[in-house]
């Protein structure tokens, strides 16, 4: 019996696993999300996963680091590592290349999550029949065929503004709505889309902030390194060695400034081309809305059939309604306004004979 019953779950788990491959998504979010495809939870739309960023991040620190420690056995390098291996630029230096990099790795998963997002556009959620219509009644269909196209539609941006639309649609009637939804959508993914570059722009204005305490650190260094070597006015070589430490610290102050000011450029261009990406795609998710969903919308008919299904109901209830200057019960007399009119006024012959 046992083993009967472990058959049989086999066996339905040998089917289910069938089903699910012979059915193929044309999108999967699960599957072909970088985030995903790496262990990490996904972020929403183009939104990145901040773990999976910082440990991208620190990997990219830890490389740049071994290139800039190798590159101190090259005498001719010499000028650039002492930039970063200064003992008084380490301080600064490190975390604004910790964000640069932490910028980086995000803009660079940004990318790969918006190329992922854009395959939407070449799907066809709507069926592209010049006769298929959209109303109350076809949204359904709409709405299966988009389920089968992708696994889960609410994590693109494209297919959540068409499934919200069709899903109203179909459960409200009102065609007349589906507009405003689209454009309330929309609205709601421009917001979504900035709100994913708060901590790139962070890190834009943090980084030459951290340039400008290495200035000023370095500005100190060298003004009370300056003020012992006035000290040392009678020795020679303790003014000479002074004067290495003033000078480092002025190197200090220009060096961090350099580097961080460096760093955020990068970034901001970068930060500036990927958004005009995001806004273009935005833009075409417009374009695809109004082009496949609102200009397929039609009233339905069925509104008229009953309007033309009701006319005679309608007009045997008119039969039957009093008229106005009737009380209810009272049966209308032929003739009954000249009646009334005869019984009200004076016959008019013997108005004549008194005259």
């Amino acid at each position: 019996m046992n083993d009967s019953t472990k058959t049989q779950t086999s066996d339905r788990r040998g089917a289910g696993s069938n089903r699910h491959q012979d059915h193929a998504y044309q999108l999967s979010w699960m599957e072909d999300d970088i985030e995903n495809r790496l262990g990490f939870r996904g972020g929403r739309y183009t939104s990145v996963n901040k773990g999976l960023s910082v440990l991208l991040a620190m990997v990219f620190l830890f490389i740049f680091g071994g290139v800039i420690f190798g590159m101190t056995f090259i005498p001719q390098m010499r000028f650039v590592t002492d930039i970063f291996l200064r003992s008084g630029n380490i301080w600064t230096i490190g975390p604004a290349l910790f964000l640069f990099f932490l910028s980086i790795a995000m803009l660079l998963f940004k990318s790969r999550k918006l190329a992922f997002q854009r395959r939407a556009l070449s799907l066809a959620t709507v069926p592209q029949n010049p006769d298929f219509v959209l109303n109350e009644q076809t949204a359904k269909t709409a709405l299966q065929r988009l389920h089968k196209l992708v696994d889960n539609p609410r994590h693109f941006i494209l297919l959540n503004r068409v499934q919200t639309a069709l899903a109203s649609l179909h459960n409200i009637g009102a065609i007349s709505e589906v507009s405003s939804i689209l454009k309330n959508q929309a609205d709601n993914d421009d917001n979504q889309i900035a709100s994913s570059y708060t901590l790139i722009s962070g890190a834009v204005w943090a980084i030459p902030v951290l340039g400008f305490i290495g200035t000023v650190m370095g500005l100190s260094s060298a003004i009370s390194n300056f003020a012992a070597t006035l000290q040392l006015s009678s020795d020679i070589e303790a003014i000479k060695e002074n004067l290495q430490d003033v000078t480092g610290g002025l190197g200090t102050a220009f060096e961090t400034t350099l580097v961080a000011l460096v760093c955020a450029l990068i970034i901001q261009m970068i930060l500036n081309v990927m958004q005009q990406k995001e806004s273009d795609f935005l833009d075409e998710c417009n374009d695809y809305c109004h082009t496949y969903v609102i200009s397929k919308l039609r009233l339905s008919d069925h509104g008229w059939e009953d309007s033309s299904s009701d006319a005679p109901v309608a007009a045997e209830a008119r039969r039957k309604v009093p008229p106005p200057n009737l009380s209810p019960g009272k049966n209308p007399k032929p003739g009954g306004d000249a009646a009334e009119k005869s019984s009200t006024s004076p016959p008019a012959a013997p108005l004549a004979k008194e005259q």
